[in-house]
This record gives C-alpha cells, structure tokens and sequence, in this order.
C-alpha cells in the first residue's frame, strides 16, 4: 500500500508540474491515470477540473471539481474553482455560493472576492458587488481587474465620475489594459464626452487591431460626430474582420449612405435582407428603414434587436395593480426634448393636453436643455423628471412609484433611446409613437399610434403593437410655429438669381440612386432649374455632385443648405418651388415644415410605415393630388407642376388657404383624437383586458 501511495504522489508531483509548464495535454494524461489507480483522488480531481475550465470545457469541470469537493468540501481554492466553472456556465447563483464557501474557509481571498463580485454583477446585485470588490481591493490593491469591474458596477449604479476614477487606478497598474480602456471609452462616450471616448477607442484598436467592440463603438462615435467617411472605414473594416458580428453589414452600409456613396447599393441591400430572412442580426431596425425592405423584414429585425438588446425584465414592476386616479397619468419619455424634429412636432400638444383629464409628466433621458425649446418643453408639463443620471431600472422605478397609467416612449429605436426602462414593464400601458416610424417587436410595447395610411389595415400583423389608427394623420403638428418674416434673398442662400428650384431638406441618407436618378432627369428637362438639399456632411456633399456628374448634370445644378435657426429654415422654404420626397424613407418632419411654410411636396406612398409618411400628411393638409404610387407617376407630375406655373400657383394657393383649417395644423383637433385615443387605452386596460388595436373616429 506505501508503495502504491508513493507512486501515486510521484505521479501528482509530475503532474503538477506539467501543469506548471503549461503542458496541459501532458499533465491531463496523468490525473487520469492517477484516478484509475486511486478513483477519489482529490488533487487530480480538482486539477483535473481546473485542466477542463482553462481549456474551455467548463460543464466537465464543474462536474469534476463537484467529485472533489464531495471528497473533500473545505478546500477553499476548489469552492473558487467550481464558482469559475459556474460563472462560465452562466449559473450565477449558484457560482456565488461556491465563492461564499471559499471566503468563509478563507476570509483574506482576494480572487474569490473578485469573482464573487462578478457574480453579483451578472445578477444585478450592484451594490453588493461593489462592497465584494472594494473587499478584494482592501486585501490587494493591485489588482486591475477588480477595479476596471468595479468600474462596470459605479457605471451602472450611475455614479459616472467615480466610475471613471476606477478605470484610470486599473490603467495607472497596467497602462495597455485592453478591456479597461474600452470600458473607460463607453462611460465616455454615455456620458457625451465623444472625442475623450474616440481616443479611447483609437487606442484600444491600436493594442489589438481586431478587437471588434472597440471598432463597433469607435464607428458609432464618429457617426455622432457626423464624420460618416471616417465610419463608414471604421464599420467596413468591423464587417472585414468580424463578418459575422452582430449589425455589422447593417452599419457598414448605412455608413456609406450617410455619405451618399452608392457603391454596390443593390448588392448590399440583398445580402442584408437575406440576412434578416435567416433571422441574423444583421442591421439595427432604424438603419432597415432606410433600406429596400419589407413591413415583415423590419418586423423580424425589430423582434431580433429587442430580444438582443432589450429582453423583458423577469420580474416586472407592474404587476396587474389598478390605479384609482382622478386623472389618467401619463408619461412622454424621450432622449430628445431639446431642439429636434419629435419636440418640434409635439411641444404643442404637451401644452394643450386637458389638464381636467390628465396629468403629464415628461422623463428627459439626457440633461436639460437651455434652449427656448428646452424650456419651453419643461413649462409644458405638470411635472419634469431628469433621468439623465439615472440607471434604466431606477427610472422604471420611478415611472411605477408615480402609478403612470399610461408611459410613451417618443424614441423608440433611434439614438439615445433607453427602451430597457420599458422592459422593466413599469406602467400598465406602454405605446410606441411618434419618434420611430416603424415596430419595436417587444411583447412590452402594447400600442403604436398610428393612421391608415402608414399602416394600412391588411398589415396590422407586421406590427408587434396593437395598432391604434388616429382619423386624419398620426402625427402631431404645433401650431403656433413660428415663421421668420424676412425671406433671404436667392444669392443669400446660394441660389441662381433665376430658374425653377426643386427641394428636398431631408437628410441626404434618405436619398436612394433610384430617387436621384429622377430628380436629374427632371433636372436635364427643367432648364435652368437646380436641386436644393439640406447640407448633411462634407462626404455627402461631394459624392452627390459626383453621382450628378455621372448622370450628365454639372454638379452646380446642386445647391446645398446650411443649417440655420428653426423659423429661418421655415422662411427660406418661400424660395423653393417644389419639394421632392425620398423612398424608401419619406420626409416625416421636414414634410410638415415644407407644408406649413407653404410649399407643395410630391410624394411617392412606399411600402412600409417610413414610406408612407408624406402621404398621410398630404391627405390631412388636403392635397391628395401631390400623392403619387409609383416612380414613373411622381417623376411625371413633379415635372408638369414644374413646367406649367399656373398650376403650380393653384396647388400653392389651396394649400394656403388649407393651413387654417386643415386637420394636419389643428393641434386641438389632434389632441382630443389622441386622448380618445389613451382614455381607450386605459379603460381596458383597467378592465383587465389584453392590448386591442381600434380606431378613433373622426
């Protein structure tokens, strides 16, 4: 039996130090062979398990140490071990128990503090993990990887600074820390402070050239910063090393469109519906708007990024409980209640919504703004929250503290949208409106506010929200926008002195090669005439008179447009004589701007809520004559209202006389439409029945 004994320990001793050695295959053969000889063998079945957790197969090492510690269960590195192997395994409750073994048999394990840390910061439990990683911190306090989590854990209880003071401790102790400096990048670029976060960015890629977050955000960044060329590098070089990352070709072409470059436009554009057909996570939903694609493709998209990004909480903070309130509670949230198109649109409403009915309350997601709209904004509600330090969970918190009847979230899918708060489910009715032109695809998401025009009755089915059809448009117009009364002169707004000039102030991505190839044609049949777009950016600006040189038009034909104050853009609309709409993406707000200011828009209805936005607005001003339904159709009578003055001065006058008493303008009309709209929402709600789409009546 001694000799036994002794050649089982000599093959340990050899075994562990090939384990040493990082001869692993070697060290692994040899535990084996010491379990044959000795079935219970506690080291080799540990060391058997930690070969199995480094080389990946975590569930054979959980399995493995588990044999050891019933063998031996107060061996504090093997309760560590096993939590390892847990935590990979994503059994996070159960890792965090292992770990509570550990320091209970070792109460100065810094590891074991860190990695209970983790644990507890998987399952949310923030402070506590904080308290778990300043333990470990106040044994060793150079360990950079307890700090750049600690980080993570400040992060998400919003207590940004310190958060940033943590990832700078963790890069003094290792300045090329990879993970730390991309961590240090996000809280940078969350907190707005974009060029900080790009060098961030600029410097991890410079550590690991394919490190796929970091050219992911870095990409991001650039695009906020409205440098689409440098993106769209950033993105092509993320789909060149990391094809299959999630969003990838989705953003490498929506990068390219920011610029208007159309190279392999079409081609592009199949591989990505394909990829969504497959249900890949191939393009974020608000790039797919802008793209060919179906009401379905972005139903599949939209069902895919939701399920991603922003699952439903497990335990929601609204569980069925009535709210017996004088009046209903409702709640606008939005990133953007400062100078922007959604504001611009709905700060009329805020204003005249009947306070003997309803109480409203908005939720900024970022810091107030200063701006006369900004202000104007927080005077229009009874009460204002600034949410913009507050984590997604404790402004759904917040929402259900405040028994909000009804929330609404004015973002949806676009930039800076916080949907998590809503997939903490922390009102009985939640509505998507207004701030994205399409479906959410989140079961939490129980109405979208809409009309039958932007979503026609027989596709209902490619919405996940119960569909609520207002009766003359969806959207919501103010009517108390002011128009500067000064008209700049044609040489002030870079326009020839004569000849006819087409318009289209909308963004220069929406504009697809199919649309523009229409307006040179209408160019080289107009003589004299230009085309007036809204300037974008620098790379936009010169591919589109390159695309127009292309098309035999002299690049002079096209006039850009600075940006300028809100009632200076309405007023230089007096210059234009006809505004051009884009497909697959209309103009939504820009539309109503050309339409209150007085200018006829031609429009063609596309096939999904985005393309579909101009016409329901034409039918609420009552020009249904400028809507078109197809290419050639829009082509032609763009061109006759551009070559026959007097019909063009007719639709000009009608649409004046309109503006008075058009239901498009009426914010009183749309706001009682809309409230019937919430109180039918309430009431089944407070019967305890399911989300229904209906329809206001006129």
């Amino acid at each position: 039996m001694a000799d036994a004994a002794a050649t089982v320990g000599e093959a340990l001793k050899r075994a562990i130090g090939l384990h040493q050695a990082g001869r692993l295959a070697e060290a692994e053969t040899l535990y084996k062979a010491i379990l044959d000889a000795a079935p219970g063998h506690f080291d080799a079945l540990h060391l058997l398990g930690v070969i199995a957790s480094q080389t990946g197969r975590h569930a054979e090492a959980e399995r493995l140490i588990g044999r050891a510690l019933g063998v031996r269960p107060d061996v504090a590195p093997a309760q560590y071990n096993r939590g390892n192997a847990l935590l990979e395994l994503g059994r996070y409750a159960e890792a965090l128990a292992c770990y509570d073994k550990a320091i209970a048999l070792k109460p100065d394990y810094p590891e074991a503090l860190y990695h209970r840390g983790n644990a507890l910061l998987a399952l949310d439990r923030f402070d506590a993990a904080l308290e778990s990683y300043d333990r470990a911190l106040a044994i060793r306090p150079g360990l950079p990887e307890a700090l750049n989590n600690r980080g993570n854990v400040l992060k998400a209880l919003a207590r940004p600074e310190e958060a940033l003071a943590s990832y700078d401790r963790a890069l003094a102790l290792r300045p090329d820390y990879v993970e730390a400096t991309y961590n240090r990048g996000i809280l940078l670029e969350e907190s707005g402070r974009l060029d900080e976060a790009l060098s961030c960015y600029d410097r991890v890629v410079a550590l690991k050239a394919d490190h796929a977050l970091a050219l992911n955000s870095r990409g991001n960044v650039l695009t906020v910063l409205r440098r689409h060329e440098d993106a769209a590098q950033c993105f092509a070089r993320l789909a060149s090393v990391a094809p299959e990352f999630d969003y990838a070709l989705g953003r490498d072409f929506h990068a390219r469109l920011q610029c208007c470059d159309w190279t392999d436009y079409a081609g592009s554009a199949r591989r990505i519906e394909a990829a969504v057909g497959q249900g890949r996570r191939a393009v974020l939903p608000f790039s797919l708007l802008s793209m060919p694609s179906s009401p379905m493709d972005q139903l599949a998209c939209a069902r895919a990024f939701a399920a991603d990004r922003y699952p439903p909480a497990p335990d929601p903070l609204w569980t069925g409980q009535r709210y017996a309130h004088d009046r209903i509670r409702l709640a606008y949230v939005s990133a953007d209640f400062r100078d922007h198109p959604v504001p611009i649109l709905i700060v009329g409403l805020f204003e005249q919504h009947d306070r003997a009915r309803f109480e409203v309350t908005g939720i900024s997601l970022n810091p107030e703004d200063d701006s006369a709209m900004g202000r104007r904004i927080r005077a229009a509600f009874d009460r204002h929250v600034d949410a913009s330090r507050m984590g997604d969970r404790a402004v759904a918190e917040q929402v259900r503290a405040l028994e909000i009847d009804i929330a609404v979230d004015l973002s949806g899918f676009t930039h800076g949208n916080r949907t998590a708060i809503f997939a903490h489910r922390p009102a009985p009715v939640q509505v998507n409106y207004l701030g994205y032109p399409g479906t959410m695809g989140a079961p939490y998401m129980d109405y979208i506010v809409a009309d039958a025009a932007v979503i026609p009755a027989a596709e209902r089915g490619a919405f996940a929200e119960q569909v609520v059809h207002l009766p003359h448009s969806y959207q919501a117009n103010d009517s108390r926008r002011a128009i500067a009364e000064r008209t700049p002169t044609r040489a002030e707004a870079g326009l020839p002195e004569t000849g006819f000039v087409f318009c289209c102030f909308n963004k220069n991505y929406k504009i697809a090669p199919g649309t523009f190839d229409a307006w040179m044609r209408l160019l080289r049949q107009v003589d004299g005439s230009v085309l007036w777009l809204l300037e974008s950016s620098e790379a936009a600006t010169r591919n589109l008179w390159r695309e127009a040189e292309r098309r035999g038009v002299d690049a002079g034909r096209i006039v850009f447009a600075p940006r300028v104050r809100p009632d200076e853009h309405l007023a230089r609309h007096r210059l234009a004589g006809l505004f051009l709409d884009t497909l697959p993406y209309n103009a939504h707000t820009t539309a109503s701007d050309a339409l209150w200011a007085g200018l006829p828009l031609v429009t063609c209805t596309g096939g999904t809520f985005a393309g579909r936005v101009a016409a329901s607005l034409l039918g609420a001003a009552g020009m249904p004559e400028l809507i078109t339904s197809s290419d050639a159709e829009y082509e032609a009578l763009a061109l006759k209202l551009a070559t026959t003055p007097a019909l063009l001065a007719e639709l000009k006058a009608k649409l004046a006389l309109n503006r008075a008493t058009c239901p498009l303008f009426d914010t009183a009309l749309f706001r009682r439409h809309i409230e019937q709209a919430y109180v039918a929402m309430r009431e089944r709600s407070q019967r305890g029945d399911k989300p229904q789409g209906f329809a206001v009546p006129a």
